[in-house]
């Protein structure tokens, strides 16, 4: 492996040639090492990646699967993704080779998490990211085995416990809400179930009064101090949600109230942060216990539930992919169900 020192500089580089992935023959050079085996790990390196070798380090291997992730998820799961990466997984993981990694690295490294106290759902967050990872590798990098997959997941896909409101505590929540803007916002988070960035992403234009729906086709997010409009979270969040008399109007006198604004303009020009804020400020207010953001759509699945709608309708409405993730996710939620079953049949027999 050829190295150099540049005398004048005082430090070492490498240069040599490599085949890339089209057959071309080519060349790189790398400067500015403070050391020479610094540069010859530098060439090892980038050859195992050329050559699709999993005789690399772990940090090595996390830069492979971003540069891939890049071109194929949104930015703001790929800010996400990289968030997760560098608090979490790669201060443990980056001065490893990939094929020294075991399961039982995977344990400890789990165990260590655990320990620090993270959500049951946050932990199965950080733990699918390196299991994608790792299965990066064995997909593109001739990895034979996934050590995260030995090692079993931890944590759980959806929370133990989840928040909801009632009507009744809506409505009082709702009635302490001075400020014209957030109580608009929530109530269309409230009687919608629609999700925060779906709410900030919408535009007067996404409303139709005259037929009382509101269009779902994007999404917002602020990411480093820039609005970030991006498509729907999946395809099936794309979808026209029906919304009542009531909703209607308090949008309508809300929009009559206001001056010099375009069709296209969003309605709720904040980030979530302003949501947070004034959950908190109202809650403290009406005496209403504080709930999350996201459990306004948890609430209203509740109520839809309490209603007697069906999971496929509760699904669609609320931009499920799937009716089992419908399922999964509010199976609690009927409890016996069995008996009212039962008991229509007993009424028929």
């Amino acid at each position: 492996m050829p190295t150099y020192k540049d005398k004048k500089r005082g430090t070492y580089y490498c240069s040599f040639y490599y085949t890339d992935w089209t057959g071309a023959k080519k060349r790189k050079k790398k400067e500015g090492f403070k050391k020479e085996s610094e540069a010859k790990k530098f060439e090892r390196e980038f050859l195992s990646k050329q050559q699709n070798d999993c005789g690399i380090s772990f940090k090595s291997l996390v830069e492979l699967y971003l540069e891939d992730a890049s071109t194929r998820v949104r930015i703001t799961t790929l800010e996400n993704k990289k968030y997760i990466i560098n608090l979490k997984i790669l201060p443990y993981f980056e001065k490893m080779n990939v094929n020294d990694i075991t399961p039982n690295h995977i344990r400890k490294w789990q165990n260590k998490l655990i320990k620090e106290g993270y959500s049951s759902t946050y932990l199965r967050l950080i733990n699918n990211q390196i299991s994608a990872i790792f299965n990066f590798a064995i997909k593109y990098y001739n990895l034979s085995s996934s050590p995260a997959l030995k090692a079993g997941s931890m944590g759980k896909k959806n929370a133990e416990s989840m928040q909801f409101w009632t009507v009744d505590e809506f409505k009082k929540f709702i009635e302490f809400n001075n400020k014209p803007i957030s109580a608009l916002a929530f109530k269309v988070l409230f009687w919608t179930g629609i999700r925060s960035g779906e709410l900030m992403a919408l535009t007067f234009k996404d409303i139709d009064l005259v037929n009382k729906t509101l269009s779902i086709n994007k999404t917002y997010t602020r990411l480093n101090g820039e609005d970030i409009i991006n498509e729907p979270k999946t395809p099936k969040s794309k979808r026209v949600i029906a919304i009542s008399d009531s909703l209607c109007e308090d949008i309508k006198e809300y929009k009559d109230k206001l001056y010099d604004y375009k069709e296209t303009d969003r309605i709720f020009n904040f980030t979530k942060f302003f949501l947070k804020h004034e959950m908190q400020r109202v809650c403290k207010k009406s005496g209403v216990k504080q709930i999350r953001i996201h459990d306004l759509r948890h609430s209203h699945a509740s109520l839809l539930i309490e209603l007697g709608f069906t999971p496929l309708l509760i699904s669609e409405r609320l931009g499920h992919e799937k009716v089992q993730t419908t399922l999964d996710t509010y199976s609690h939620l009927y409890p016996n169900k069995g008996d009212v079953v039962a008991n229509k049949l007993n009424d028929l027999y």
